[in-house]
């Protein structure tokens, strides 16, 4: 039988808060987790997932439209 953990028990686990561990669970980023009524339960042995943010510095700028207003 799986041991599950919930999402506070993660959240403490990984260094990150509650909502947080709740929206990479909506998101689909932690795996084997599951919706229960209206809470997350989550492997025990689920790992971290990475952190998705822009670590280069390199920011996307938003095209510039065509045909400009002059």
């Amino acid at each position: 039988m799986n041991k599950y953990i919930s999402t506070s028990e993660a959240a403490e686990k990984w260094g990150l808060v509650r909502r947080r561990v709740s929206t990479l669970c909506e998101e689909g980023r932690i795996s084997g987790a599951q919706l229960v009524g209206n809470s997350w339960i989550i492997p025990a042995d689920a790992e971290k997932p990475p952190d998705a943010r822009i670590k280069s510095g390199k920011y996307i700028e938003p095209k510039a439209e065509k045909g400009g207003k002059t």
